[in-house]
């Protein structure tokens, strides 16, 4: 199967949550896609005439038959709750993922785009930014790390048996949007946190983990990313993140507050305590992840993609605040914004403790 100049056929999975919505964004403004399929597991509204919908569970339903039109398929589906059932999260985003990538190929599908992460990356050496050849084993302990790094390995071998698939893997910062900001907040931070209150000028002090330092990138800007892997012969991995790099001084400007410094194993214990308590979703174990990440060279991405982000990390941060304390969310249904019984409904369900 191949696709002709200005007909290519997407299939995109996962096409209604905080990334997928920004890839089809992208995709649907640029005349080489005639034909985009957003799969997902719940129906959105209307996403225009030049976007299909189709319900699917990657865990069961028939992939192969969803992929034989497309020429591209690419790969965004992830659960991230439930965090107290790994097992869980483990059949859908590696077993669910390996059904995606196996059907691709069984279908006759030329490209291949997975959603890594910088989550995959092993432990890095500090401040110095490694490139897309830094080992990806992932930090153990965090089931989300451990899933990525898996599928990583998993790739390796499909791209040997599958030498006729082009595999393009996005390994990505953390991706932020006003409309995502409600998603992220019932994903990571749970139901005790008002809106209105994420206003960290508030606080006489904001305190954060030593050593603190993250990337981070608007999602739009990463859907751009996307479009760009897509449109290109280039295969193999791309780093992708904005700048600066984020840290106490870069979050103490960005948000006029006073910062201090607090020993990241206090602060790995006070959430372990509330993760436990089922007052957060966000598990200790990720916690401990996020803070052995390393720093992404994006030089890869720039000069070969051609992708320049047109916003700062700290201006995506700047955004998803916005977001969380407008509740602005989408129409889509992950992207909705909560109202108070959602916020019951997540107490009622053990705050991570069910999907």
């Amino acid at each position: 199967m191949t696709a002709s100049e200005g007909n290519r056929r997407v299939a995109v999975v996962g096409g209604t949550g905080n990334l997928g919505t920004s890839v089809i964004a992208a995709l649907r403004e640029d005349p080489e896609f005639s034909a985009i399929t957003a799969l997902s597991r719940r129906e959105p509204p209307a996403l225009g005439s030049a976007i299909g919908w189709e319900r699917t569970d990657i865990c069961q339903d028939d992939l192969v038959g969803r992929f034989a039109d497309a020429d591209t398929v690419i790969h965004l589906a992830w659960l991230f709750q439930p965090t107290h059932d790994p097992l869980t999260t483990w059949r859908t985003n590696v077993l669910g993922s390996i059904r995606v990538f196996e059907a691709a190929a069984a279908a006759g599908v030329r490209t291949l785009v997975h959603a890594s992460s910088i989550a995959a990356y092993s432990p890095g050496p500090g401040r110095r930014p490694v490139d897309e050849t830094w080992p990806t084993h992932g930090w153990p302990r965090s089931a989300y790390a451990r899933e990525k790094a898996y599928l990583e390995r998993y790739l390796d071998a499909y791209e040997q048996r599958h030498p006729d698939v082009r595999v393009v893997r996005m390994r990505t910062a953390f991706c932020f949007k006003p409309e995502s900001a409600e998603e992220q907040r019932r994903l990571f931070i749970g139901p005790f946190l008002p809106n209105r209150l994420a206003r960290p000028e508030l606080l006489p002090a904001l305190p954060l983990p030593e050593g603190l330092r993250f990337q981070a990138v608007h999602s739009d800007d990463v859907g751009e990313a996307y479009r760009l892997a897509v449109r290109s012969r280039l295969s193999g991995a791309f780093n992708v993140a904005a700048e600066p790099l984020i840290d106490a001084s870069e979050l103490a400007e960005l948000l006029g507050v006073r910062t201090v410094s607090a020993p990241p194993a206090l602060v790995r214990g006070a959430l372990a305590a509330a993760w436990r308590l089922h007052l957060v979703p966000a598990s200790p174990h990720l916690f401990e992840a996020f803070m052995r990440l390393p720093v992404m060279d994006t030089g890869r991405a720039r000069t070969e993609l051609g992708w320049t982000p047109a916003r700062s990390s700290t201006g995506a941060v700047e955004d998803f605040l916005r977001g969380l304390r407008s509740s602005t969310g989408a129409t889509t249904p992950p992207l909705r914004s909560s109202t108070p019984s959602d916020r019951v409904h997540e107490l009622r369900t053990g705050v991570g403790q069910r999907p």
